[in-house]
């Protein structure tokens, strides 16, 4: 790998310059990428567990869940799903307390024996601690079908608010009667650079996502309609077997797009296996990692540079700049 700097904010393997001027399309990842969502899903996340631990676990604390932890799961590439976040955090914090360990650091062992295979693995870990968490998994019965699960049911109404969770799933909230923390979605995709990419591909971007179709509409509001929508995946309206980093969606994606040499742009460890899976079986696939919505900005962007990505940048509005820099 020979990354370079090619500009603040810009660093780029040089070695495959021939293959990232073959670019003809564009695939984007939502949360992170196209919408800052550190006030919002990160905030669900940290309000849900303080939430269940207190109600369901009788653990009258709060606080317990800082970025810090949020990015640790994250970076194993097993939990783009903000909800196995929430339970991974609430069964460490139970464990913890049985343990009689400080959770502030016994949830960076659980993290640190997490891996892709997300929440299996964490529960996996837990069962070699001889932990006894059978209670709380039966009150939460996650993950289970919509509305069988009483962790994604406070998620949702956290997070969506009473309105949307209506017209999502037509049914009152149980848990919370309000706004919810959607509304602090800072959309970060401009009509300009969405223009700019395409009048230099020849074609409308798409969007694979973990969010589903109508959250997703919800924040980007006007400029949803700016993607190619057809060709568009949104993994929380889909079987849970098709989550990040399952390469499917992506694939279903780029082939609906007819692309032949895609650049799929998300700022997580679970965005790079999948596009780096794509590019394995056959589908020539670029992944641009973006480190500048972070919390914690350099260190996304040495986890990127360690993990060999080929394009990493600071937002994606130095997208158009980067192809140019490299002759794309």
């Amino acid at each position: 790998m020979t990354l370079e700097k090619l500009d603040n904010g810009i660093f780029v393997d040089t070695s495959k310059t021939d293959k990232i001027k073959r670019l003809d399309g564009i695939i984007f990842d939502c949360d992170g990428v196209l919408i800052d969502v550190s006030n919002s899903y990160d905030l669900a996340i940290k309000k849900t567990t303080d939430f269940v631990v207190k109600e369901f676990a009788k653990i009258d604390q709060s606080n317990f869940v800082n970025t810090q932890m949020i990015n640790g799961f994250k970076d194993t590439g097993g939990f783009n799903d903000e909800v196995d976040v929430t339970y991974a955090m609430i069964l460490s914090i139970i464990a913890a307390k049985k343990l009689k360990k400080p959770f502030s650091e016994f949830i960076f062992d659980v993290i640190k024996n997490s891996d892709q295979s997300g929440i299996q693995s964490v529960e996996k870990y837990l069962e070699i601690l001889k932990v006894d968490l059978s209670e709380i998994r039966k009150k939460l019965a996650y993950p289970g079908p919509r509305f069988t699960s009483a962790l994604s049911s406070i998620f949702d109404e956290i997070f969506y608010g009473a309105k949307l969770y209506y017209d999502l799933y037509k049914k009152k909230p149980d848990f919370f009667d309000g706004k919810g923390l959607i509304e602090n979605d800072m959309v970060l995709v401009k009509k300009q650079l969405i223009d700019s990419l395409k009048k230099k591909l020849g074609k409308k971007p798409a969007i694979v996502s973990g969010r589903g179709i109508i959250s997703a509409g919800y924040s980007l509001k006007e400029l949803f309609e700016e993607f190619d929508l057809k060709n568009s995946k949104f993994l929380e309206d889909e079987p849970r077997e098709l989550a990040k980093p399952n390469p499917a969606s992506l694939i279903s994606s780029i082939k609906g797009s007819g692309f032949t040499c895609t650049l799929y742009v998300g700022d997580s460890m679970e965005d790079y296996i999948m596009a780096k899976k794509s590019d394995e079986m056959g589908n020539k696939t670029i992944f641009c990692g973006i480190y500048g919505t972070s919390k914690e900005p350099e260190t996304k962007r040495k986890l990127f540079e360690k993990n060999n990505v080929e394009i990493i940048l600071e937002t994606i509005d130095l997208i158009p700049k980067t192809l140019n820099l490299v002759g794309a």
